[in-house]
């Protein structure tokens, strides 16, 4: 609104000039803009910033503004900007640009050594989230020695890694994660001494970590080299980067036991080890000194007791442990982690579980608590002393041949939005009170021994009859995603289906016609039981239903 013909431009919205009347900043960051990018922006010759992030432009990258002669800083950054970056046929060189972020958009096409003859003085490149394709140029540290920020994630970059990389003597940030990358991690990258964050997630390079060329990295504080296909131990040197706040090697081949010397990795907050084939006990290292925030140790082959020293670690708000082989009974210690949110034990061999609800019952934050395939027959407890988890959202306690009956305290998790007691033996009628818990929206207790009927209470269940309901949910992140299957991870729990599970088990009676009332349900099953009568009419009021599983009844009638 404040720019009006024949007002003074540099009192405009957005426009910042010098005392001379010259115009320095354009910052038009999230103005809804659409339309090109003009090119005539580049006659304001003394323009040092231009910000026209987070619009709708669309359309080429003008020349006029990659190769200005004044602009220093230029981001373009989440747009709809599309094509190749543009060439210049023969470099003059000397573009005093420094700061270059045109992440997020649609551009393709290769970087082309001729463009970094030009970029003498990059300091900081962000192209991550295009298209870009080919190979990253040997000459980019040669032809801009300032270099210190270069994200290319998220593209289809592919071939090897240079190794000239190694000669950016400045280089502080190097991304490059989910492209096509492939072959040995280079050596000489580790010669670039001044990196204090690689991140090569998600390409198909091989090889090992090399201790001696860990060593060099003095300065680094993040570490991904997670589904790269790295095997190989983990180096003892590792111990040494006093620096490093962030480990992430989940997802590849790497064997041997997690060294000892990690315990002197003081700043470290963030360990992923996930899906390796890591073996040996954990108690072996000291997690005391450690700031860990979130750990992940989870599809490994981890053997003894979960370790006494991480539960000093009190600022830890995520411990996943899930697919190892622990055994035992959980620590009463484990009433130390005040802030952990985030609890799986999945699959493992404890024993107790009594004990360990009234362990974790202690821990008052905790949203999710996955502690499954572990317990083997034991009897769930249904002791009413069991009063915490208040604000529980995910609980699973499915595979462990549990014998009882649901227990009551279940009945005063009034934020439980998931509720997974499936694969166990337990007996009795689906209670009452389930449809009191006012957020849950998934049911699944297919595979147990329950019996009588379908209860109608089941169908006044809040979340799954009103769309409006779904505000209720908290729409936080889970801090590490929960994952269903190998390939159905969720890190957003209203992104799980809506869905009473109820197979397998031994329900009489008809399916309740008040099944209709259930107008957000995606998936009913209710296979494998003994239900008799017809198949109501009101079913198909369920306008959002996906899976609808019936099989394996008594049931009569037409189709």
């Amino acid at each position: 609104m404040s720019w009006v013909k024949r007002t003074d431009c540099c009192k405009w919205e957005g426009i910042t000039c010098s005392s001379d009347g010259t115009v320095t900043d354009v910052l038009l960051a999230a103005k809804g803009l659409q339309g090109h990018i003009s090119p005539l922006l580049g006659n304001l010759t003394g323009l040092l910033h231009l910000n026209l992030s987070h619009n709708l432009l669309n359309g080429n990258l003008p020349m006029e503004l990659l190769f200005s002669r004044s602009i220093i800083v230029l981001d373009v950054s989440f747009n709809r900007l599309d094509g190749s970056l543009p060439e210049l046929q023969s470099s003059s060189g000397g573009f005093p640009l420094q700061v270059l972020n045109i992440s997020s958009n649609l551009f393709t096409g290769q970087f082309s050594s001729k463009l970094w003859e030009a970029m003498k003085n990059i300091v900081a490149l962000n192209a991550s989230n295009n298209s870009f394709t080919g190979q990253i140029p040997s000459s980019i540290c040669i032809n801009s020695p300032s270099l210190a920020i270069l994200d290319l994630s998220y593209n289809q970059f592919s071939g090897s890694i240079p190794p000239e990389l190694g000669n950016c003597s400045k280089l502080r940030e190097f991304k490059a994660g989910y492209n096509n990358f492939n072959g040995a991690l280079p050596e000489e990258l580790f010669s670039a001494t001044s990196l204090e964050h690689l991140s090569l997630p998600s390409n198909d390079l091989q090889g090992v970590l090399d201790g001696s060329d860990i060593l060099k990295l003095v300065k680094l504080t993040v570490l991904d080299l997670g589904s790269t296909g790295l095997s190989g131990n983990i180096p003892d040197s590792i111990g040494q980067l006093s620096t490093l706040e962030e480990l992430r090697l989940d997802n590849n081949n790497m064997s041997g036991e997690l060294p000892s010397a990690v315990g002197n990795c003081t700043n470290l907050r963030y360990l992923s080890l996930r899906n390796n084939k890591f073996v040996g006990d954990l108690s072996k290292v000291n997690f005391t000194r450690l700031n860990l925030r979130i750990a992940d140790f989870s599809i490994n082959n981890f053997t003894g007791t979960v370790p006494e020293s991480i539960y000093s670690c009190s600022n830890l708000i995520a411990l996943r442990l899930a697919f190892n082989k622990f055994h035992g009974q959980l620590s009463p210690r484990m009433g130390n982690l005040k802030s952990m949110s985030f609890f799986s034990i999945a699959d493992n061999h404890l024993t107790n579980i009594t004990n360990a609800l009234q362990i974790l019952k202690s821990c008052k934050n905790l949203t999710a608590v996955l502690i499954g395939t572990n317990f083997k027959g034991e009897t769930i407890s249904k002791s009413e002393t069991i009063d915490g988890f208040e604000n529980l959202r995910v609980l699973t306690i499915d595979s462990c041949g549990l014998v009882g009956q649901i227990p009551t305290w279940i009945s005063k998790l009034k934020k439980l939005e998931v509720l997974d007691l499936s694969n166990n033996m337990l007996s009795g009628k689906i209670p009452f009170w389930i449809s009191d818990l006012p957020v849950l929206f998934y049911l699944d207790i297919t595979n147990n021994s329950l019996t009588g009927d379908i209860p109608t209470a089941l169908m006044n269940t809040p979340m799954l009859q009103l769309g409006k309901n779904a505000a209720q949910l908290d729409p936080n992140f889970l801090e590490l995603p929960v994952y269903w299957t190998r390939s159905r991870q969720y890190r957003l729990l209203n992104a799980f289906p809506n869905a009473l599970n109820l197979g397998n088990n031994g329900f009489t009676g008809v399916i309740p016609p008040e099944i209709g009332r259930l107008k957000m349900l995606d998936g009913f099953n209710i296979s494998f039981n003994r239900l008799s009568g017809e198949i109501p009419q009101q079913i198909c009021n369920l306008t959002n239903l996906q899976l609808l599983d019936l099989s394996s009844n008594q049931l009569t009638g037409t189709r």
